[in-house]
């Protein structure tokens, strides 16, 4: 029987092959109640069990495929320190002793617990964190039931597989190599979850929260994901599947093509220049930076250094992280943003509690009332800008009173470096990021005192619409092209460019082939995206002509009807 299931497309591509069903550890155990003779036999075992999980993390690390992404390190390490945590590795401890009773139940009880707590939070990203916990207690009940590692894919050379399971970790997800499997399909996760960035970097086609997919979809059903439309087809007939094949063949053939363009400029027929740059987290990502052809970075999110680790960074190790970029850029632009923590990226140890944290301590903000913190963090920056064309970016400015804070601050750094001879750029380029629309409507304060503007579309959308994207009750509503965020967007790169500031894009947004020829008709002429964006964002640039799409441009800005604007970006992008 054919049918059809929907999820959500967290790595795009076409794939079609022959499901191979990944068991579930459940975390529905059976209770039992130990004789008290046999209570720290119990407890042993536990024990064994939590050492050998954590041997298991170890070897990953230290045996980590040449193919898994800069960020797997992190999530592994994020993992470990979930396991070590005592609510996780001693309270069952505790429980076994103090009920006697059975170890796999302490855990579930426990896990149970901490998954509760996490649902109390608002922020949905928080939220999303919880399915990291349960990771991390399926793989430790695998050992306590005698059931570690994971399930191999059949050995069968002459078919495609794709691996359908309720939940991968990050590191199942790295096991499970890409030559083994087309694609992969997950009951549970979202667009944020960690599953779902590392199958992005994988470059595998992926759908993540398809609900009951396990249980619907049986062994060796032939099976067709299309990650554009995130559909999954089971058992399609002749006449679908033939169709996808040759779906799947020219997004082959694409992607062949878009790397000959690896070299090429990105500019508009009509001879316009653009600049198409990429986002990275750390120094190992300018491999692919340079794989995929951008010509410069445009944001470097310097928080991933100090993410998921007990010792914060100190200044000459993030000095030689942003020396690393700057000088691997051989003179190409560097945008290093200051550290925007807070909100879903918390230090270790120093977690606030907050109603809304989107809207609390964060960012700048949270670099203003550190002051030690931010000092460390601009004078690793200022020293780094002697080794390349650095230039600094500012997150979350709402207004002049924290530009004039933020600039105060980097005098009085720059200041001590003069006292101390040591060497940086005095003309280095400051920055703000237009994320708050306070921000976008009074952009000539901005404008006065920074030196280039970059607008942030994510939390733009998301606090001009009062919309959190990632919240699955009210993600529907989160729309880009909603007439107020267009005529915002429009509003901050005719200004910007009318007052001669250099202005660019570095959210979603910049990487989605849809928008970029309304973006350019916009005005816009820098963006920024993922490095594997790139190669496709360029070659929509080199086929198009900006005279020609100016006038369908401003009918779209002139269109107030949800649909009428998407038939209208339609026609944009079939020019």
């Amino acid at each position: 029987m054919s049918f059809s299931l929907h999820g959500i497309p967290v790595s795009s591509g076409v794939a079609i092959g022959y499901a191979h069903l990944l068991s579930h550890t459940s975390l529905e155990v059976v209770h039992y109640v130990l004789p008290r003779p046999l209570v720290a036999e119990e407890v042993a075992r536990f024990d064994a069990a939590l050492l050998a999980t954590r041997n298991e993390f170890i070897s990953l690390r230290s045996n980590r495929p040449q193919y898994a992404a800069a960020e797997f390190d992190a999530f592994l390490e994020l993992h470990q320190m979930i396991l070590d945590d005592p609510l996780l590795s001693a309270a069952p401890r505790d429980m076994i002793e103090s009920e006697h009773c059975n170890a796999e139940w302490a855990l579930k009880t426990q896990t149970e617990k901490l998954v509760a707590q996490f649902d109390e939070f608002e922020d949905a990203y928080l939220r999303e964190r919880q399915t990291d916990v349960t990771q991390v207690a399926e793989r430790l009940l695998k050992q306590l039931l005698g059931q570690p590692g994971h399930q191999p894919a059949p050995t069968r050379h002459d078919v495609e597989m794709i691996l359908v399971a309720h939940d991968l970790s990050p590191a199942d997800l790295i096991q499970f190599r890409p030559q083994q499997y087309a694609a992969f399909i997950t009951d549970v996760g979202g667009a944020t979850s960690h599953t779902a960035i590392v199958a992005r970097s994988l470059n595998t086609p992926c759908m993540v929260g398809m609900h009951h997919a396990r249980e619907l979809i049986r062994e060796d059903d032939l099976l067709i994901l299309d990650g554009e439309q995130g559909v999954l087809i089971v058992n399609p007939d002749k006449a679908v599947l033939a169709e996808y094949k040759l779906r799947q063949s020219a997004w082959e053939l694409d992607r062949k093509k878009l790397k000959r363009l690896r070299g090429a400029r990105a500019n508009t027929l009509d001879g316009t220049v653009i600049e198409l740059y990429a986002n990275i987290e750390k120094p190992e990502d300018l491999v692919e930076v340079k794989e995929n052809g951008a010509t410069g970075i445009g944001l470097f999110r310097s928080e991933f250094l100090f993410l998921n680790r007990d010792v914060l960074p100190d200044e000459e190790e993030q000095f030689l992280a942003y020396k690393a970029v700057a000088a691997g850029m051989e003179g190409q632009p560097v945008t290093i943003r200051t550290f925007d923590l807070g909100a879903d990226k918390q230090l270790k140890g120093a977690e606030r509690v907050a109603s809304n944290p989107a809207l609390g301590l964060r960012a700048i903000r949270l670099c203003l009332a550190e002051p030690q913190l931010f000092r460390t963090q601009l004078r690793a920056l200022l020293r780094a800008t002697h080794y390349g064309n650095v230039k600094i970016l500012v997150p979350m400015l709402s207004g002049a009173a924290e530009i004039n804070q933020t600039l105060q601050f980097i005098a009085t750094t720059k200041q001590s470096l003069d006292d101390e001879g040591i060497p940086y750029d005095r003309e280095v380029k400051i920055g703000g990021m237009i994320e708050i629309p306070a921000a976008a409507l009074a952009l000539n304060v901005f404008a006065k005192r920074l030196d280039f503007l970059s607008i942030g579309t994510n939390d733009l959308i998301q606090y001009t619409l009062a919309i959190d994207r990632t919240d699955e009750e009210v993600a529907h509503l989160y729309d880009p092209l909603h007439p107020a965020v267009l005529h915002l967007l429009s509003h901050v790169i005719s200004t910007a460019n009318k007052l001669g500031v250099p202005i660019s894009v570095c959210g979603e947004m910049a990487g989605e082939l849809a928008y970029t020829r309304l973006f350019l008709g916009l005005g816009l002429r820098q963006f920024s995206m993922s490095s594997a964006q790139v190669p496709g964002i360029k070659q929509r640039v080199l086929t198009t002509s900006l005279p020609e799409i100016a006038a369908l441009t401003q009918r779209i800005l002139r269109a107030d009807d949800p649909l009428k604007i998407r038939e209208l970006l339609e026609k944009l992008n079939s020019q």
